[in-house]
């Protein structure tokens, strides 16, 4: 058979059922008059002046579109866009799909306004002068390394050829809710308008390999490619192989036209990469190098993300398993066969007066390969019918030889790989969609690789394909409506929640939904093969139904009675004032917000387990947020940079490596020299980022080791940074997440918080408690010093006072005790393993001279070097009561602690049995 070609469906054996086997062509495979289409649209005219009908499609008219509104406080405000595309991951960065029957409507080509989009951060400012002279450089294992800019690599007759050919980009996680609604992956939640087609224009990626001259002799077999954005984990990267790149079958192309139109912004302004038939995260845009190397890319993107690890890996056990994440063979190139119904779209309602109905949708496959065949089943996989396949794609291939399109040679025909999506169709009759249960969907590509009936579960939730189900439902008004999987983002709706909300499992080999005629040997088969369930942690009160405004919940912003919102529902804070681990400010602070992404980081499965006491209805409406993490910080740069109830940004600019596993990071104040932190002493903020891979939130807390007490400079000038200290752990998302941050990214900050803090002449305050303290004992292990070291830092100010300075003994504050107004005495316990691991040693030893026998800094390791004069082993009970001994009698001391989990259950243990009170002991 002629693989552009395919034949007759078959029918169904009833003959009144019977599904017809052919169509009419669809509006995709019609002949398109060149007149016709430019005079509805704004796309450049093709370089051919010829009059005859083109035999191929041109794209749909774009639209005009602005900025739009929840764009402006973002790193993406010169980022026009349309409104009708569905953000999957809030407002930034933006990662967007169509509404399915929208791009399904727009025909086999994509315009710029509904192509779905991929950004891992912001997307890059390149202004309009700067374009031309955009840089891209070959590079790497090659004989003739080079670097030219985007006016030599465009310019006819330049040295390189101009082609235009259309391709349809996939986003491997396409389809990707299904996956999450089974059970959460480590991926947001695609639909099934994961994809788009455009007519992308360049210069054919082998080209530019050639002028470089690989270097075979020296083991070049990858290609790696760069773009300009700045992220996170560095910059994105990732690679195929070279054979790959070289061979004209593959069609690899970089391009600086889409639609015939340059770049848009979202889409790779002004150079891109596109790979075909290969996932779309291979294609990478903003395209700065190309780096010919022996192994694959080192990237963090090309390692963790576009990954099918294997289904009995959970994401948590993931997190352990550097080796499988950069196992090639779990990497995906290829895309994999796959399709889905576009109509009947979800919700359509279809009346049972007519007498047939048109079931269409869309298929492709990977690598080139040509999907041969799709087949529709109204009986759960009984019996199948093949639908009628059209290939837009091959319009391309009736091009004269030397024809351009765009300024490129129409490059098509010379060629048998298939890098686009096709479309089917198969005409029902009514009466046998009224006696079906569902409609499904499978398509086989040309070597015979079918959709699975079952889903792959996997960490990522990347390339699901199994059959792609629309349920069936009879309504009362004698109408039937159709029910999709799932919708994309945080929409509700889809069969697969319904089926999981009423308790049964869309993986039981029945999607959830047992057939009426079922025999109970068949049910206990089904039930055997069941998955079992993630555990879910419920955090609602099923008996609360009360609907709460967002006005309502503005009246509990204050500090009595705060009320917060987690994932839609509402929650008082009110009795958890006093209880909360982090103090009351943190649950204040939290009053009137949405903190779903901060709550979910840092609470443990027992904290979610106590939500549904204090849970008092659900959010009706839209929350406007007083977030400011959308955008930078317009606020009055003389005030304070941390705030309690926003996010505020401020920029890396500094690493200071200072140990093996640790470094000091220093961030550029917004207001600069002149912005007071407004952190008090003891108490520490949270730092956000996004994983690049997930989307979600990674949220830890710190203590900054700068404070508004530090030096000023000659001209009394601060120097307008922020420095926190973080040890970095092998399996820590922070820290690697820092540790790969390129200088100049912004980072958020929200704070203060915590229950300690000290006000100055020995007094503290925890909780809503204000005490007075003759003496401080702090006791802390590696980067645990940093609460303390705040503290201790504080209290040497005090001591280098001039004594005209210090409050009087006679006049003591108003509500202190005569006596009470000196600096306490502090002894400060550090536990490390070796002496490279001691932080902050030599401020603490500053500190220590400043004290005199106020103050002992006393270090001990576990594991010493035989120079270590200092002491040696762990801080058990028996070296606590030879360091500090009982309480005093008058109970004015008070024990800071910080470290390690397993550390602080000793020390608390070892203090309760020395006779301190639990009151007399603070762990940050």
């Amino acid at each position: 058979m002629d693989k552009r070609s395919i034949s007759p469906a078959s029918p169904l054996s009833e003959a009144e059922d019977a599904l017809p086997s052919r169509l009419p062509p669809t509006p995709p495979l019609q002949e398109y008059d060149c007149e016709q289409v430019l005079r509805c649209s704004s796309t450049p005219a093709p370089s051919a002046s010829s009059r005859h009908p083109r035999p191929y499609p041109l794209p749909p008219a774009p639209r005009d579109h602005h900025v739009l509104p929840q764009d402006l406080q973002t790193p993406d405000s010169h980022v026009p866009r349309d409104p009708r595309l569905i953000r999957l991951t809030g407002v930034h960065p933006f990662n967007v799909e169509a509404p399915l029957t929208d791009l399904f409507d727009e025909g086999f080509l994509t315009t710029k306004d509904l192509h779905y989009v991929r950004n891992h951060g912001a997307v890059p400012r390149v202004e309009d002068r700067d374009v031309p002279d955009w840089p891209l450089t070959v590079e790497g294992l090659v004989a003739r390394p080079f670097t030219l800019s985007l006016r030599e690599l465009a310019r006819a007759g330049g040295g390189f050829e101009q082609v235009t050919y259309p391709v349809t980009l996939v986003c491997a996680g396409n389809r990707r809710k299904e996956q999450n609604v089974v059970r959460k992956t480590k991926g947001f939640s695609w639909g099934a308008a994961g994809l788009s087609t455009s007519l992308w224009t360049g210069v054919p990626l082998r080209q530019l390999l050639a002028r470089a001259g690989p270097l075979a002799r020296r083991g070049a077999r990858y290609v790696c490619f760069e773009g300009a954005d700045r992220l996170p984990n560095g910059a994105y990267a990732t690679s195929v192989k070279l054979a790959w790149a070289m061979d004209p079958e593959r069609g690899m192309l970089v391009a600086h036209k889409m639609n015939g139109e340059p770049l848009p912004p979202d889409h790779g302004r002004p150079l891109r990469v596109v790979i075909p038939g290969q996932i779309g995260g291979r294609s990478v845009k903003w395209l700065r190098r190309i780096v010919v190397t022996a192994e694959p890319s080192d990237s963090w993107y090309h390692i963790y993300d576009n990954r099918v690890l294997p289904t009995t890996i959970t994401p948590e056990a993931s997190a352990d398993m550097p080796d499988a994440w950069k196992d090639e063979r779990y990497a995906i190139y290829d895309l994999n066969v796959n399709s889905a119904v576009c109509y009947p779209a979800h919700d359509e309602r279809v009346p049972l007066s007519g007498g047939s109905y048109a079931l269409r949708g869309y298929a492709y496959a990977g690598g080139g390969r040509r999907v041969t065949r799709v087949e529709v089943t109204l009986d759960r996989g009984k019996t199948w019918a093949l639908a009628d396949v059209s290939y837009p794609e091959d319009l391309y291939r009736l091009a004269a030889e030397d024809e351009e399109l765009y300024g490129g040679r129409i490059d098509v025909a010379g060629r048998e790989a298939c890098f686009c999506w096709c479309f089917w169709s198969l005409e029902v009759p009514l009466a046998r969609l009224r006696r079906a249960r569902d409609v499904m969907v499978r398509a086989m590509d040309e070597s015979l690789a079918l959709q699975p009936r079952e889903m792959y579960w996997s960490v990522l939730g990347m390339m699901n394909n199994p059959w792609y189900r629309v349920a069936i439902h009879q309504e009362d008004d004698g109408s039937l409506r159709f029910e999709h999987p799932t919708q994309p983002a945080l929409m509700p709706g889809g069969w697969m929640e319904r089926v999981k909300k009423a308790g049964g499992d869309p993986t039981d080999g029945f999607w959830g939904e047992r057939p009426a005629d079922e025999d109970p040997a068949g049910a206990k088969e089904a039930a055997a093969r069941r998955s079992e369930p993630a555990k879910e942690i419920g955090m609602v009160d099923d008996k609360v139904a009360r609907q709460i405004t967002a006005d309502e919940l503005r009246k509990h912003s204050g500090e009595t009675e705060p009320w917060f919102v987690v994932n839609g529902q509402v929650y008082d804070g009110t009795r958890f004032l006093q209880g909360h681990p982090g103090g009351a400010a943190s649950i204040i602070n939290s009053a009137g917000q949405d903190v779903s992404d901060e709550f979910l980081a840092i609470h443990s499965e027992n904290a979610k387990a106590m939500m549904p006491s204090y849970h008092v209805g659900t959010l009706s409406g839209p929350l406007a947020s007083e977030d400011s993490s959308a955008g930078p910080d317009l606020s009055d740069p003389s005030g304070p940079f941390f705030h309690p109830k926003a996010w505020r940004r401020a920029l890396l600019a500094r690493k200071l490596p200072v140990s093996r596993d640790s470094t000091v990071f220093t961030f550029a104040l917004p207001g600069g020299a002149q912005q007071p932190l407004g952190l008090p002493v003891g108490q520490h903020v949270m730092i956000r980022l996004i994983d690049p891979a997930t989307r979600e939130a990674i949220i830890r807390a710190y203590t900054p080791i700068s404070s508004d007490g530090d030096p000023v400079d000659a001209e009394g000038r601060k120097d307008g940074t922020l420095r926190i200290l973080v040890k970095a752990y092998p399996r820590g998302r922070m820290t690697r997440a820092l540790a790969s941050l390129p200088l100049g990214h912004p980072v958020e900050f929200r704070g203060p918080l915590g229950r300690f803090e000290y006000l100055g002449s020995a007094r503290c305050k925890v909780g809503e408690r204000t005490r007075a303290v003759r003496r401080l004992v702090m006791v802390c292990g590696g980067s645990g010093v940093t609460p303390v070291y705040a503290v201790l830092r504080s209290v040497a100010r005090e001591w280098r006072k001039p004594a005209d300075a210090a409050p009087s003994a006679r006049e003591p504050p108003a509500g202190q005790e005569a006596g009470m107004q000196a600096p306490p005495s502090c002894l400060l316990l550090d536990g490390n393993r070796s002496e490279e691991d001691i932080l902050l040693r030599a401020e603490l030893d500053e500190m220590e001279q400043a004290g005199g026998e106020r103050c002992r800094v006393v270090h001990t390791l576990s594991r010493p070097s035989e120079r270590w004069e200092g002491l040696r082993g762990r801080m058990d009970r028996a070296f606590l009561e030879r360091e500090v001994g009982a309480p005093p009698p008058e109970r004015d001391a008070l024990v800071l602690v910080c470290g390690p989990e397993g550390m602080e259950r000793t020390v608390k243990e070892a203090f309760l049995a020395m006779g301190w009170l639990e009151e007399d002991l603070l762990f940050f």
